[in-house]
């Protein structure tokens, strides 16, 4: 998970929160930036896969705990080293709603955890990747954004994959199976909110009230659910951290050399991988009915934003 982030499946953030890249003439920096997508996608696959295994062993809300305290460390190490310092990212002009999205982000990390322990990592992303299929349904609401009728559509299609996947009259109301729905709701909105505090504060003050107000926000519970851990999944912890570390440096990396509209396709890797652990690791069963089911929800999801592109694309020539 990232604190995508997606401390956890989320690859998108909508801007890089440092200053931007310098290439070397004659640099390749689409390229370079796809493979650091691509691998960014690997390392938030394989901390899905340790959070599943702690998840299961340890409180969820424990093990996220320390997880957004070395989080909030990392952020406040490059907010020093940003142009303005701690004090320039504390300053936000909607301090309100950035607070708002880093409780909501953190607590969509949870619902996400505990839907890898109840559901697996395959069932849990083949539903989850509808989230840019929501993002695209709820930007009408909350941004005031005109959704044509093909965004719909692509909303409809989406959606009937998540139904293949859960397969109605089998249990697609159950709790479980609304768990990476709910996260899928949550990281959406959040995403909307960062685009909405982008239009008044810096993606470095949005980046530093992501970690700090969330880590605020589930400590309280982290603390209440405290358990000693094995030594032995103590170096798992300690790879969990540093994960959200490197993965997040490989996003900041990427969309400093690329846009994001363009690196967007690639992060649907990180199912690809989240299926492979997901079946080698932990003895996990890609069913049919999933595959088809997340190939439908990808897709749709796919077509949102060839259609995004296609808009910006004839407003700039407008």
């Amino acid at each position: 998970m990232t604190e995508k982030h997606r401390t956890g499946p989320h690859l998108a953030p909508p801007e890089s929160p440092t200053a931007s890249y310098q290439p070397s003439p004659g640099e390749d920096r689409q390229g370079k930036a796809i493979m650091m997508i691509c691998a960014a996608a690997l390392v938030f696959a394989m901390m899905d896969g340790m959070s599943r295994y702690l998840g299961a062993a340890y409180s969820p809300i424990f093990v996220i705990t320390l997880r957004y305290w070395f989080f909030v460390g990392f952020v406040l190490l490059l907010c020093a080293r940003s142009p303005g310092g701690i004090r320039g990212a504390i300053r936000s002009k909607r301090p309100g709603v950035q607070i708002f999205r880093g409780v909501l982000l953190v607590f969509e990390v949870v619902v996400t955890v505990e839907a890898f322990v109840r559901l697996g990592l395959i069932n849990t992303h083949a539903i989850f990747a509808c989230y840019p299929l929501l993002i695209s349904a709820l930007s009408g609401p909350v941004l005031g954004e005109k959704v044509g009728w093909r965004r719909w559509a692509a909303v409809a299609v989406g959606f009937t994959g998540i139904l293949i996947v859960l397969k109605p009259g089998s249990g697609v109301f159950s709790t479980e199976a609304a768990l990476p729905f709910l996260a899928a709701v949550m990281f959406a909105l959040y995403g909307l909110l960062t685009r909405l505090v982008a239009r008044d504060d810096g993606a470095m003050v949005s980046f530093f009230w992501t970690a700090v107000a969330g880590a605020v926000a589930i400590t309280p519970f982290g603390l209440r659910e405290w358990q000693p851990i094995a030594a032995w999944d103590l170096p798992w912890l300690l790879l969990l951290c540093l994960g959200a570390a490197a993965g997040h440096m490989l996003l900041i990396k990427a969309y400093e050399m690329a846009e994001a509209s363009a690196l967007q396709p690639f992060s649907y890797t990180q199912l690809v991988w989240v299926s492979i652990f997901g079946v080698l690791i932990f003895g996990e069963t890609l069913a049919p009915n999933v595959a088809l089911g997340g190939l439908i929800v990808v897709g749709a999801g796919l077509f949102t934003w060839w259609r995004s592109r296609q808009r910006e694309r004839a407003a700039r020539q407008g």
